[in-house]
């Protein structure tokens, strides 16, 4: 697996929390799914779904390796029928679950990918693997070819079932292409986080900004904030209660 974009993703949104990788074995990942000595993990399926939980991400294609002078290294790609009379190489660590592979068996099946590798750059066979085993194994002196008639290894990301935490639910997001605004590409936590944010928010501006009723009643009134009723500091009324006398206010018109 070449997990870098996903790794740079994690990084982006969850600067705070380290994201540690393990390269193991192909066979050993399930193991140490179960003993929880990984969060997540990506393993070829099938697997034992009543303890893991698994997403499939993708199919790989499946490929033979050959010596870079070898017949088939002349075609783009062949089929089971090219090779046919050819060794092809068995290993017990085997990814593609068939029960007897193309060609001619070796007389011993090699233990692990890596020794068969070793073989084929002896001249002693052919291999059959997924395309990203030939890819961790490359050599120099060796090359691959697209292997059609064959089984196919389906990738997977998976994890424990009953250990399927915020973290991990933030990790299914960013493997399956889910935005940093997804729903369900953000913890539980942080949609809380920000839900009371905005209700925070809400409430200061209420309580800043005065009442639509308020700002009526001040405006019927004809007063400001502050300002005191003209009954009590303004202009008097006549002794008497007599009301003032009528006429044009200004100065007074001289006699003639």
């Amino acid at each position: 697996m070449t997990p870098s974009k996903w790794v740079r993703i994690w990084n982006e949104r969850l600067p705070d929390v380290r994201l540690e990788l393990l390269q193991v074995e192909a066979a050993e990942v399930a193991g140490l799914l179960r003993e929880r000595k990984a969060d997540a993990g990506f393993l070829r399926l099938p697997v034992d779904r009543t303890e893991l939980s698994a997403i499939p991400l993708y199919t790989e294609t499946t490929v033979v390796v050959v010596p870079k002078d070898h017949v088939v290294a002349a075609a783009d790609e062949v089929g089971v029928e090219d090779i046919a009379d050819e060794i092809v190489l068995h290993p017990l660590d085997d990814t593609l679950e068939w029960e007897r592979p193309p060609g001619r068996p070796a007389f011993e099946r090699p233990a692990t990918t890596a020794d068969a590798i070793e073989l084929v750059a002896a001249g002693i066979g052919l291999l059959a693997v997924p395309q990203s085993l030939a890819r961790l194994h490359h050599r120099k002196d060796l090359t691959y070819r697209t292997l059609h008639g064959t089984p196919q290894s389906q990738i997977a990301l998976s994890w424990p079932e009953e250990a399927t935490t915020d973290l991990v639910e933030d990790f299914i997001g960013i493997v399956r292409g889910r935005t940093v605004n997804s729903s369900r590409g953000r913890r539980p936590d942080e949609k809380a986080q920000k839900a009371e944010k905005a209700q925070k928010t809400q409430k200061a501006a209420g309580a800043a900004k005065p009442k639509q009723g308020q700002r009526q009643g001040q405006k019927q009134g004809g007063q400001k904030q502050g300002q005191k009723p003209q009954g009590a500091g303004g202009r008097r009324k006549p002794a008497g209660g007599a009301a003032p006398k009528s006429g044009r206010s200004g100065k007074p018109r001289r006699r003639p």
